[in-house]
């Protein structure tokens, strides 16, 4: 149902500072440009999500992650078994290129997903993107364009529509514990 012809629209909208509804593994999500404060913080206002909470990114690629993030051994693993997929993992961020709204505690969530508008999305950018679920906070997940649009009707700029999504649990989030081994913050979708 997404055209190439859709994403380079969804691709141009990003890096004009917009906000696209679109397609994940798990949900519909709102996708900004993770390194543009100012989209970083539409998402927020959309959302209507606290200042204190900071965003997941989606990465098109290992080599996307490892310019923004570094990789502790301890995830290494995970990473080649359950990349691309529905495993968000904290990562300690190096580099400058990321907005403070998608950066917490000098870490970032990232994922690379294996829903192929995700990965041509943040491919197309150049750059990762936020990756939340397209709905109000404290509100229901969305798993079509009508439900996304009952809470948040225009003000996301662009909606991709990929038809109902069957609902599949969250990501699983992991990080690493103080002796480097991985340690689950959330169960999702794989269970670790």
């Amino acid at each position: 149902m997404i055209t190439e012809k859709d994403i380079e629209e969804a691709v141009n909208v990003l890096r004009g500072g917009g906000v696209v509804v679109f397609p994940t593994e798990t949900a519909y999500g709102l996708a900004a440009d993770a390194t543009n404060t100012e989209a970083v913080e539409k998402v927020r206002d959309i959302k209507g999500r606290e200042q204190t909470k900071a965003f997941p990114v989606i990465a098109a690629d290992m080599e996307m992650i490892e310019a923004i993030a570094g990789v502790p051994g301890g995830l290494a693993g995970l990473a080649q078994v359950h990349w691309p997929g529905a495993l968000t993992m904290i990562l300690p961020v190096i580099g400058e290129e990321l907005s403070m709204g998608v950066v917490r505690d000098g870490t970032v969530a990232v994922r690379i997903s294996s829903n192929a508008v995700s990965q041509a999305l943040s491919k197309g950018l150049g750059a990762p993107i936020v990756s939340t679920s397209a709905n109000r906070s404290g509100a229901g997940v969305c798993y079509s364009i009508a439900c996304v649009k009952e809470q948040l009707g225009d003000e996301p700029d662009l909606y991709l529509d990929a038809g109902e999504l069957t609902p599949e649990p969250p990501s699983t989030i992991v990080t690493v514990d103080d002796y480097g081994y991985p340690e689950v913050i959330r169960q999702g979708s794989i269970e670790i």
